[in-house]
């Protein structure tokens, strides 16, 4: 099995699994009960609190546990609407956001609230000077993503949200950073960001767990209610086996960002190398980009009829999102592809297991593909 699905899942680390398992058979009390067994479970949560903390340099009181990062990202928007959304009624974000942050942002809108989607420019890439001068002092929240889930690129958030913040100061920063953690060189303070949303499965940890993090004098609203735990932000008893192996994967991975970062690099180039001598494919490249994702557009074969093909050869890729469903991407529709390479573009993501041998049988076969399911488009024509 080739596995190039990395941005949908990665696969669980032997430490998750273990630290998952663990505490499913020895750790398995309340976090919020006041006998030894609950204030051991409590401590193997403010273990993965304090180890997430570090990864992004920050306090542990900043990071509050919740199911995964669209919770996350709902809790940082709709919290922000009931605060300052009071009296400040705008929210500026981008036309190439993940849905978790589009369809809380359209419920707004229908709600009373302005949303500006920030496209790409003529370049295809996000203008930083943009995102500036769509703030203004009616905004509430400036949200964006760090790396584009589909596409790998990166945006240029850290020096927009630099310049929002010397201008409007109380206006609240966001970042999806579930592409960029553990993958990219990241800090909260890097990243001018007030609140900034992380995922566990992302980062060869369990699904089910996620965190936000909240810069301190940031004031967070609870958009679930119930026994209080995680300070008020976020109640619910607390999923203590996904939580300690979200925090055992981060500290397996924190020390090898670099090392994994240029395996990447390698493997990216490659991949470019080989399409650059198959016709009628392109890996689209942007200027600045993470090397774990990589959008291919292989022409007169739909992406959904690659995908299937690629998955009976023993290779597993994407037609986009995983969140899509095979919907037509509105992320690549923004970036300027049009309707004939949107239905023709698939994604490519790695983890440190993949090899360059890999793409050598993934490129052999998209050129099966094309000798194949060409010609029978072009008998059914």
């Amino acid at each position: 099995m080739i596995y190039f699905d990395n941005a949908a899942t990665t696969k669980p680390c032997d430490e998750a699994v273990k630290a998952v398992s663990d505490a499913l058979k020895t750790n398995w009390s309340n976090p919020s009960s006041l006998h030894g067994l609950g204030l051991k479970a409590e401590q193997a949560v403010n273990s993965a609190r304090e180890i997430i903390a570090k990864s992004l340099d920050t306090d542990s009181e900043c990071i509050y546990f919740t199911s995964g990062a669209t919770e996350s990202n709902n809790l940082a928007i709709f919290s922000t609407a009931k605060t300052i959304g009071r009296h400040k009624k705008k929210i500026v974000t981008t036309a190439i956001e993940h849905p978790s942050v589009l369809q809380p942002i359209k419920y707004l809108e229908e709600n009373g609230f302005e949303a500006v989607y920030v496209k790409p420019d003529k370049s295809g890439e996000i203008n930083p000077a943009d995102i500036v001068s769509a703030v203004d002092d009616n905004t509430c929240l400036v949200t964006c993503q760090l790396v584009n889930n589909e596409t790998g690129y990166i945006l240029p958030i850290s020096k927009a949200y630099k310049a929002i913040k010397r201008l409007y100061p109380k206006v609240i920063t966001h970042c999806d950073c579930v592409q960029g953690f553990m993958k990219l060189n990241v800090s909260a303070n890097s990243l001018n960001s007030d609140l900034i949303s992380l995922s566990g499965h992302k980062i060869y940890g369990p699904k089910g767990v996620g965190a936000l993090y909240v810069k301190k004098g940031v004031r967070v609203l609870p958009v679930n209610f119930g026994g209080g735990q995680e300070k008020g932000v976020r109640s619910g008893t607390e999923a203590v086996p996904n939580i300690a192996g979200f925090g055992v994967a981060v500290e397996a991975f924190s020390k090898s960002i670099d090392k994994r970062y240029e395996k990447m690099c390698e493997l990216s180039n490659y991949l470019f190398k080989q399409t650059e001598t198959v016709e009628g494919v392109k890996v689209n490249k942007f200027s600045e980009s993470s090397p774990y994702i990589a959008s291919v557009t292989v022409d007169n074969i739909k992406s959904e009829t690659l995908l299937h093909y690629l998955e009976q050869n023993g290779i597993y890729v994407s037609s986009g999102s995983a969140c899509s469903k095979g919907k037509k991407s509105g992320v690549l529709k923004a970036f300027g592809y049009d309707d004939r390479a949107i239905d023709s573009t698939i994604r490519l993501s790695f983890s440190y297991e993949n090899k360059m041998s890999e793409i050598d049988e993934f490129i052999k076969q998209v050129k099966n593909a094309q000798a194949e399911l060409v010609k029978i488009g072009q008998k059914r024509n």
